[in-house]
């Protein structure tokens, strides 16, 4: 196996199926406990190993396995944000010692594009990204890294993420979006996607077609946006933002997974309802991107944020009604098992 990264635009379970198919596992927002504003958001004995330990096997169980990073690694550079209405204010500092815990279950791509990578300025994004390069992850998402790409079993997977947040590559200029996602296609095999847009909450489930507000800015719309990035070269598109899990689409034989939702969010996250359960969406494509079929694998999160196999399958039928829902005219059908099949 070979294993290459390149960063920044510039050098410097199921089991997957053999032969022609390949299996690209998403997760949704991930934030491993934050020692800011107290260490006591950090999870027992400062142990992250605990939080993923339950779904290990299914995220390793990849040929590569993606996440949102909701948060930093800032380490002692930076100074915390300052917000206004300190009641909607969260910032996130993780330990650096915690990209272990990433490696470890498995993760080989992350999304640093949201609202949460510039908690302790330019400085702590800084060393964010300093200290994920060291640990031999890719990522991609602001606009000094604006994509990454890494070759598996001689498939070469590229990686853009976008948000609507300062210093990130943005989901509002969708023709830049279009022009980036298009040069890096070219140079891959299987190019992914992601985004993080949308208004937060259970009130805002549902993909309306529409731009979206939430406190007073402009989310996009995650609708165009997804469906322009597959016009541009896109193979596999997976949103977050929401913190709920949002409905799935095909669109010209490629897979947009609109929302997430929370999947590792330990001590700061509301997890009340809706909000603790997601998918780890399993994507299995031909070695050129084509989808086959998916499947969702559901996982729900206890006590602050321990991620488990859900027994209850709860988000399987919560994808399907919101699948069925916001997309009648689609093209996908969702078994009780999860499994995510074209008509």
């Amino acid at each position: 196996m070979t294993f290459l990264i390149i960063l920044s635009g510039q050098a410097g379970g199921l089991t997957c199926q053999a032969g022609d198919t390949i299996c690209v596992a998403g997760a949704g927002d991930i934030m491993l406990g934050t020692d800011f504003p107290s260490r006591t958001y950090l999870p027992s004995g400062e142990d992250c190993s605990t939080l993923l330990a339950g779904v290990r096997e299914d995220l390793a169980a990849a040929d590569v396995t993606f996440g949102n990073l909701e948060g930093s690694f800032a380490g002692q550079a930076g100074k915390a944000k300052e917000c206004l209405d300190t009641t909607r204010c969260f910032v996130f500092r993780m330990p650096e010692k915690y990209v272990s815990c990433l490696t470890d279950a498995g993760f080989d791509m992350l999304s640093i594009a949201n609202n949460h990578t510039g908690d302790f300025g330019a400085a702590g994004q800084a060393n964010t990204v300093k200290t994920l390069r060291e640990a031999g992850l890719a990522f991609a998402g602001l606009t000094s890294c604006q994509y990454a790409i890494i070759v598996r079993d001689s498939v070469r997977y590229g990686l853009c993420a976008f948000a609507p947040n300062p210093g990130t590559c943005s989901i509002l200029d969708i023709p830049s979006a279009k022009k980036l996602v298009s040069e890096v296609s070219r140079m891959c095999d299987v190019m992914i996607v992601s985004f993080h847009g949308g208004g937060e909450g259970e009130e805002h489930q549902h993909v309306t077609r529409q731009p979206e507000q939430y406190l007073g800015h402009d989310r996009g719309n995650v609708y165009e946006f997804a469906h322009a990035m597959v016009d541009a070269g896109a193979d596999i598109l997976f949103g977050h933002g929401p913190h709920v899990s949002r409905a799935v689409e095909l669109y010209k034989d490629r897979l947009i997974c609109y929302s997430l939702g929370n999947f590792c969010t330990y001590g700061r996250f509301n997890l009340s309802g809706r909000r603790s359960v997601a998918p780890l969406m399993k994507v299995y494509t031909s070695r050129e991107g084509l989808f086959l079929y998916g499947r969702i694998l559901p996982v729900r999160q206890t006590g602050r944020g321990v991620t488990g196999i859900d027994p209850e399958k709860q988000v399987i039928k919560i994808i399907r009604e919101l699948t069925e829902q916001d997309f009648p005219e689609g093209t996908l059908q969702i078994t009780s098992e999860g499994f995510i099949v074209p008509e």
